[in-house]
């Protein structure tokens, strides 16, 4: 009988150099030669059960710096939502530096540096704000640099990044897909890749048929050259579906209040980029029940009609016999009016109305649409149709008693309904604060100031025409919620906590008086 095969202890592996026999059911620690094996995660394990937990970092022998920077690197890329609010600095960042540099603007001389950061700002978070003319301020090169700025900060930082990797490496790793899923909100992970190639599609689609529907009115209609009826109608096509709201006009679409040809193919294409991608590629799988929506779906689309409807019928009762705005249109021309007014606060930014002189009760209605905003995973801005409704969802269901929220045949988690609370509330937060700053540091009303702040954290860029006579600090308050608004407050919040630290214990319930 050999010595491994009798009862009792065996010679350590380390003497002997033989495996060390294990139990049964549980694997063996130790190869045949001794070595210890590896774990789950590339852990080395011990012969004992032991193990030492590998901490990422370069091989042995690697320059020191490697390992300096995986420090620093891996507690902030810990979550991929944090590269989401880099991602878009980073383009604010070079916005600015073309913006800045003397072929983008028509007056080569100093002082620009502010406002090319705020038209970058604006540009990059598609909200249409802007401190300058553009159509007499940047030359053809800047509103180049203004349009692509526009087309990066719609599509998305992260997304099309993670588009452009598709296309060069044909593949998608992982950490690409976390990346491009945060951006896009896709629900599955191994659908990134699809949803991505169908966004740049549609995106792409809906631009196209409206530059050339633009571009054919500008040609026929205004007598534009070929190349300016061209670059004017590519320019408010992407404008237009990333809900940026820059024109290349003074009065940006005052002069065209009446024109079909002009209002309509834009507000279409607002209405496209301002209900979401998970929404438009679902309507597009062909004809459905609604009942066969998802519930994400269902929300949106019917909050979005409720909400044009609503805003249709009263701000063009408020604005038909007002001879500053529409009174002084026939009634095509005030209800294509009462369609702008509609459908520009929804994030889009463009204005066919002087709201200067638009009545009181206008603003009002419209910092109420300009809040609410769009859909979600698009290029509106705002809290969201589906934030609101599913507050409102909450709140009706607490008033009738029952414990449960329900959408039709479905129910709201309390995850989701919390997570609606924060971004209303954060966004309250945030308007309420950039007010009170904007009021101590000019010397404007509450009305306009609260109208500008609105603006700027939906991402929509209407204004009363004060933005261009504001202190520096007031711009920068303004690109602060611009910044806000567009990235989400939720993003910025999760971007600001370096670690997420579960609770591992539940205190005891107690109820506080609500009320």
């Amino acid at each position: 009988m050999s010595v491994t095969d009798r009862p009792g202890p065996q010679p350590s592996p380390r003497t002997a150099g033989a495996a060390r026999p294990t139990a049964v059911g549980r694997p063996s620690t130790v190869g045949r030669d001794g070595t210890a094996r590896r774990g789950p995660g590339g852990a080395r394990v011990r012969a004992g059960g032991r193990s030492w937990a590998r901490r990422p970092g370069p091989r042995p022998g690697a320059p020191w710096h490697q390992g300096a920077l995986a420090r620093v690197r891996d507690p902030f890329l810990e979550n991929p939502v944090r590269l989401v609010p880099v991602g878009f600095l980073l383009a604010i960042l070079i916005g600015t530096a073309l913006l800045s540099l003397p072929v983008s603007r028509t007056d080569p001389g100093g002082g620009a540096l502010l406002p090319a950061l705020f038209t970058s700002v604006s540009a990059v978070c598609v909200t249409g704000l802007a401190t300058v003319d553009t159509a007499t301020f940047w030359t053809p090169f800047g509103q180049g640099v203004v349009l692509a700025l526009v087309q990066v900060g719609g599509f998305g930082i992260m997304t099309l990044s993670t588009l452009l990797a598709l296309l060069v490496r044909k593949r998608l790793g992982l950490w690409t897909q976390l990346v491009a899923a945060s951006e896009t909100q896709a629900l599955n992970l191994g659908d990134v890749r699809r949803v991505l190639v169908r966004v740049a599609q549609i995106m792409l689609g809906v631009e196209l048929v409206v530059a050339v529907v633009l571009t054919l009115r500008f040609w026929i209609a205004y007598d534009h050259g070929p190349g300016r009826a061209a670059w004017h109608g590519v320019f408010h096509a992407v404008s237009a579906f990333n809900n940026a709201g820059f024109a290349v006009y003074g009065d940006n679409l005052v002069g065209f209040v009446a024109d079909p040809w002009i209002i309509i193919p834009i507000c279409a294409a607002v209405v496209l980029g301002g209900l979401g991608f998970p929404v438009v590629i679902e309507l597009l799988r062909g004809p459905k029940m609604d009942k066969a929506w998802a519930v994400h779906t269902r929300l949106t689309v019917y909050g979005s009609l409720g909400l044009f409807v609503l805003g249709f019928v009263v701000l063009g009762a408020f604005e038909w016999n007002r001879p500053e705005t529409l009174g002084g249109l026939g009634p095509g021309g005030r209800l294509l009016g009462a369609l702008g007014l509609t459908v520009f606060p929804r994030t889009a930014g463009f204005n066919s109305i002087d709201y200067g002189a638009a009545a009181p009760e206008t603003l009002v209605v419209t910092n109420v649409l300009m809040f609410i905003g769009g859909g979600s995973a698009g290029t509106a801005g705002g809290i969201k149709v589906t934030t609101f409704l599913v507050l409102a969802f909450a709140i009706w269901n607490e008033v009738r008693g029952h414990d449960q929220v329900t959408v039709g045949p479905r129910s709201i988690s309390s995850s989701v309904q919390r997570q609606a609370l924060s971004v209303a509330l954060l966004g309250m937060a945030s308007v309420t604060l950039g007010t009170i700053l904007l009021l101590v540091l000019t010397d404007h009303g509450l009305e306009q100031v609260a109208f500008e702040a609105v603006s700027a954290f939906a991402t929509v860029g209407l204004s009363t025409g004060i933005t261009g006579h504001l202190p520096a600090a007031a711009q920068a308050v303004l690109m602060a919620l611009m910044f806000i608004g567009r990235v989400g407050v939720t993003t910025v919040a999760v971007a600001i906590a370096l670690k997420t630290r579960p609770r591992r214990y539940r205190l005891p319930e107690e109820r506080p008086i609500i009320g």
